[in-house]
């Protein structure tokens, strides 16, 4: 009895060891993978494994040890100054004792190792150096939503008898912002949007589409004809921009008595597609310049009138989108895109439509590309009656 108890004792603390064993292994497991989140040398820790087993398999004395310094040269790109200098000392410490185990002379025992941590400070500096160039980097691209938050606001999914979508893209990867603006807004006078493109690119091109988002929001407040709207836009632009600088833009509203309000200042014509699914372009009647070219030219744009009906929508968009190329330099044909796509659901009718016009142009844009679509939903509002 005694003996069978002090099996089953042994048995017992065999168990528990084994526990404690495990324990210990899932603690080291997440010790290892905290510290490769928190940026561990991994790679360059396995570069100077693989130079010590080439150097031990190959027998080839200190010929192979210069390449120790891989180690930190490759931690510098990866890693902060604290994993380059893990990385730095591996290396110099590995060089060191595989210098003593080949027998070296003195001087050049001491020749790898000062080698390696010259190489390992260069390499911390210059890991210093980039951290702060990501910094500044990431500081940038904060403004840079910041900016776009403020100049291209969100646009609410449901407007008055709309529903509404915007899909916005710039051309660079790093930017959020670029030429193309666009704007809606509920007014005392009916629903009014804007879409434009600016023309040129960088800093100047965002400072003009700021300055006209800024008049388009005021004057859409204050005007109640939309040709005032336009003619406000007209005129700040005339004062600040330069004689070659100039707004091609779509300017739209809906009053709440009717039918769909248009000024085209020589943009891109918009898209009707009837609830049927047919869709047509709404060209300009008459042409008119871009915003900011009507002094040069002495032409004033005109106001089109749409009717829409409940379930018909209205697409504008920028050059971005028209004339995008594929490998074989051919336009994306927008209004097909359209007529495949369209749904009642705007959001999901841009979405595809922006998958497709990515797929065209092979995965990035060249130019900064911008889609806004109104789906009517409900009738007009009634006019209120004045008393007379």
């Amino acid at each position: 009895m005694s003996q069978a108890r002090h099996h089953g004792g042994g048995h017992a603390l065999t168990r528990l060891s084994r526990n404690r064993a495990a324990d210990v292994l899932r603690q080291l497991r997440r010790r290892v993978a905290g510290q490769l989140a928190a940026g561990t040398p991994v790679l360059p820790v396995l570069v100077v494994a693989v130079v010590v087993l080439v150097d031990l398999a190959g027998g080839a004395g200190m010929i192979w040890l210069p390449l120790l310094a891989a180690g930190p040269a490759l931690a510098a790109t990866t890693n902060g100054p604290r994993g380059v200098l893990c990385a730095g000392l591996l290396a110099a410490a590995t060089g060191a004792a595989l210098g003593v185990l080949h027998g070296a002379p003195a001087r050049e025992l001491a020749a790898v190792p000062c080698t390696l941590l010259a190489v390992t400070a260069a390499s911390g500096l210059a890991s210093a150096s980039r951290g702060r160039r990501e910094r500044v980097l990431a500081a940038v691209r904060s403004v840079a939503e910041a900016a776009q938050q403020a100049l291209l606001q969100p646009v609410p999914e449901t407007v008055g008898p709309f529903q509404v979508a915007v899909r916005y893209s710039a051309a660079a990867a790093e930017a959020r912002i670029g030429g193309d603006l666009y704007a809606l807004l509920p007014t005392p006078y009916g629903i009014r949007l804007i879409v434009g493109d600016v023309r040129g690119k960088g800093l100047p091109a965002v400072g003009t589409a700021a300055l006209v988002l800024g008049v388009f929001r005021e004057a859409a407040q204050d005007e109640p004809d939309l040709l005032a709207v336009v003619g406000r836009i007209e005129r700040s632009l005339a004062r600040n921009l330069g004689p070659d600088d100039f707004v091609t833009a779509v300017v739209a509203g809906c009053p709440r008595s009717g039918d769909l309000e248009v000024v085209n200042c020589g943009h891109a014509p918009p898209l009707l597609i009837s609830a049927s699914g047919e869709v047509r372009a709404v060209e300009p009647v008459p042409p008119a310049p871009p915003l900011g070219l009507r002094a040069l030219s002495g032409q004033e744009p005109g106001l089109q009138r749409l009717p829409l009906t409940v379930g018909d929508q209205l697409l504008l968009y920028t050059d971005g989108v028209t004339e995008a190329r594929d490998h074989t330099r051919a336009f994306y044909p927008l209004a097909d895109g359209v007529a495949r796509h369209v749904s009642e659901e705007p959001a999901r009718t841009l979405t595809a439509l922006h998958d497709e016009l990515l797929a065209h142009v092979g995965g990035r844009l060249h130019d900064d590309a911008a889609l806004l679509l109104l789906r009517k939903v409900t009738a007009d509002e009634p006019v209120p009656v004045l008393p007379g």
